[in-house]
Parts: structure tokens; sequence; C-alpha cells
């Protein structure tokens, strides 16, 4: 992972670096994410992320899955990226492409479950380090 790709920033109170690597997939991992509703899913994150300051460092689509990798201001919870997201690409990809309501379901077309996991500038192994280090000072 290159660390200038990541989101840096600042607020009044704040400095960060957060990344998030998500993972969700359709309902009843149906594999409909091939042709057309593969490319415009990946253009309806990559407009999302664009419209609302996060930052797209990678995203990999398989027939039954997506991976996503963001950075993020730390405003937006890993939760709520996901939420995003997910809303926002299933109503658009559902109107575009009827037949996912069938497939998926009318109501939704990915799970309510997904697999979150961070990264940032340093491991947790610096930061445990330099906490058992700072001990006493």
């Amino acid at each position: 992972m290159d660390e200038k790709k990541l989101q840096v920033g600042k607020t009044r109170y704040t400095h960060y670096s957060i990344a998030y690597h998500l993972v969700w997939i359709p309902k009843y991992r149906r594999r409909v994410l091939t042709g057309e509703v593969q490319v415009e899913t990946k253009r309806l994150i990559t407009e999302y992320c664009q419209k609302h300051g996060l930052t797209l460092l990678a995203m990999e689509t398989d027939e039954d899955h997506i991976h996503i990798f963001v950075s993020a201001p730390p405003r937006f919870s890993p939760a709520l990226i996901a939420n995003l997201l997910k809303g926002y690409s299933s109503r658009f990809l559902r109107e575009k492409f009827p037949h996912l309501k069938k497939v998926c379901g009318k109501d939704q077309l990915w799970t309510s479950s997904y697999y979150v996991g961070t990264a940032g500038s340093v491991s947790a192994e610096t930061i445990m380090r330099y906490l058992a280090e700072c001990q006493g000072k």
C-alpha cells in the first residue's frame, strides 16, 4: 500500500489518515456482477466517492462479491460508508437493470452484512511499542 494515496487531512480538532477495506455480496450470493452490471457498479461507487469526499484507493469485483479500499475522514464510520455505498449502488443498479429485482429481490440488491478491515500509516505493532516505551515518562 502506498501511504501517499491515503487521504491525509485535518479538521479543527483532528489529524487523520484512515482507510477501510470493505467487502460485501449480493443477496443469495447471486453471480450478478458481470458484464454491464459490473461496469456500472464500479462507475456508481467511483461517482459516489468523488461526490462525498471519499478517496477510492482500489476496487475489484468478482461475480458474487465486491472489494472496496477507501480512505475517509473520521466523520465517516465504516458502517456509514458501507451503508451509503451499498444503498446508492443498489438503488441505481436495480433501476437500470430490472432483472436484478427478480434475481436478488425487489427491495435490495446486497445482503445486510459486510466485512470491514482498517489500514493506516502505522501498524498496530508500532503503536503498541510506542505506548510501551512511553510508559512512566
